[in-house]
C-alpha cells in the first residue's frame, strides 16, 4: 500500500501562497499576510456596505444623544442634526400613520418633519 506523499499535501498561506509549516490548521505564514487576506476580504462591495451600516450607526447615535432617557420625544432643528453629522438620506426604515405623517427611522430612532425646518425626534418602544 502507497503512503500519501506530504509534499502534495502541503498547504500554502492564503495570502503569498508560500508552503507552511507549523500546526496543521495554520492558515497564513504570518501576520503581515494574515493582515492583507483579511484587508481584500473587506474590498470591494463589502466596503459598500459597511460604509453604509457606518453611517446608519452614527445617525442612530446622533438621534439617541438628543433624547433623554425620560424623555419621549424632543423637539430639534434640522441644522443641530445636520452639523453633528447626520445623512438624512440614509435611513432604516419609514412609518406612516393613520392621519399622513411620515416618521423615518435609523434602527429604533426616528423623526417627524415638522414645520420651519424643526424635526420631533422619537424612540421606538
Amino acid at each position: 500500500m502507497n503512503m500519501p506523499n506530504t509534499d502534495a499535501l502541503e498547504k500554502l498561506c492564503r495570502s503569498c501562497q508560500k508552503p507552511l509549516k507549523g500546526r496543521a490548521d495554520k492558515k497564513f505564514c504570518d501576520d503581515f499576510c494574515r493582515n492583507q487576506y483579511n484587508n481584500s476580504m473587506k474590498s470591494g462591495p463589502e466596503k459598500l456596505i459597511r460604509s453604509i451600516n457606518a453611517i446608519l450607526r452614527k445617525n442612530r447615535k446622533i438621534l439617541q444623544e438628543q433624547l433623554k432617557l425620560t424623555e419621549k420625544t424632543i423637539a430639534v432643528h434640522r441644522d443641530k442634526l445636520r452639523l453633528s453629522g447626520f445623512q438624512f438620506k440614509y435611513i432604516t426604515s419609514q412609518y406612516q400613520t393613520k392621519k399622513g405623517l411620515t416618521y423615518f427611522f435609523c434602527y429604533d430612532y426616528g423623526y417627524l418633519l415638522l414645520e420651519n425646518d424643526w424635526l420631533l425626534v422619537v424612540r421606538k418602544k
